[in-house]
């Protein structure tokens, strides 16, 4: 008998896949399935930044977008911080796995203070979804890095629960970063976040969005990163995310040093039950290679336990091809 449970940002979980914030993680009912499914843990749908400091009184969208306060204020009527608190206590009732609350968020402003309130409401860990578009090209890119750094210990000052930091991939030195919100109390961090990403719509010469899930194609970009990470940053825990697709994925990024695996778009693709077929083929693999437990194979493909780490570095498609015969 296998033992698929693990450790991750200070929570036990009774296996290592946990299904990622997004709308399948925004109702009791769902909630309850993905448990029954077999996730080691939940991230609630997002609470998001403007949505708090409009409820506050202090969210300004200016004169010229009469448009984005309508919206913000339709938004904030149906989906209220008293109803995400509510969601947090009612999944906290529901399942037996832990709940972590998700923020989005971008400054270290008046919102943070609503962290307590999640904690209170039974949340075991917050995970700070920070999005920052550096499109100014007057500010010195340092300042963008701080932005993540400032809200991060802003958090971490309001609550004694863990808090973990979703990253997106665009980083001048991604292993920086990470030591960096080490340093400052993050208890893990997610590789990677999916931004929204704009497409053009050739006939009619409109914007539209880009495809939003992700494809398993997409797991090589967390898989190096996780690789790396988990070596050089050792003592920060991680959850690998975008581009798992199946229990092989997660093994993958096990293999790569990862404590836990967010998965959100195969969910959407195949139905919350195909959980079941993901852990079931981490314990099957397990069987097969005879491990008893997750702590006797992860990171045995990390950067640092790699005969060749530079299978991790490679960047250029010639030092690829070169080596081929």
């Amino acid at each position: 008998m296998v033992d698929l449970s693990v450790r991750y940002a200070g929570l036990e979980l009774k296996s290592p896949v946990i299904v990622s914030s997004s709308g399948l993680t925004g109702s009791v009912a769902r909630i309850e399935k993905i448990a029954e499914a077999g996730a080691g843990a939940v991230v609630l749908k997002s609470l998001f930044e403007e949505q708090i400091r409009f409820e506050i009184g202090k969210m300004e969208t200016g004169d010229g977008y009469p448009e984005a306060a309508d919206y913000l204020a339709t938004y904030a009527k149906e989906n209220s911080v008293n109803t995400y608190l509510e969601l947090i206590s009612a999944a906290k009732k529901a399942v037996d796995i832990p709940v972590i609350a998700s923020v989005n968020c971008f400054s270290s402003n008046d919102w943070v203070e609503f962290t307590a309130q999640m904690q209170e409401a039974g949340a075991d860990a917050i995970e700070l979804n920070i999005y920052y578009l550096a499109n100014d090209r007057k500010k010195d890119p340092r300042e963008y890095e701080m932005t993540y750094l400032n809200i991060l210990e802003a958090v971490t000052k309001n609550v004694s629960i863990p808090v973990t930091v979703k990253l997106g991939m665009h980083f001048t030195n991604l292993t920086w970063m990470a030591e960096e919100l080490f340093v400052r109390k993050a208890s893990g961090i997610v590789l990677f976040n999916r931004f929204y990403a704009p497409d053009i719509n050739t006939d009619d010469l409109t914007m539209s969005s880009a495809e939003v899930l992700s494809s398993p194609a997409d797991i090589r970009n967390s898989l190096r990163w996780v690789g790396i990470i988990s070596s050089e940053v050792e003592k920060l825990d991680i959850a690998a995310s975008t581009g798992v697709h199946s229990g092989l994925g997660v093994v993958k990024q096990l293999l790569a040093g990862a404590e836990a695996v967010q998965v959100c778009s195969v969910l959407y693709r195949n139905g919350v039950d195909y959980l079941r077929d993901i852990v079931g083929e981490v314990k099957t693999w397990m069987e097969k290679k005879q491990f008893r437990d997750i702590e006797e194979f992860k990171g045995r493909m990390s950067y640092k336990n790699l005969a060749d780490p530079a299978a991790y570095e490679r960047a250029q498609f010639i030092k690829y091809f070169s080596k081929m015969h």
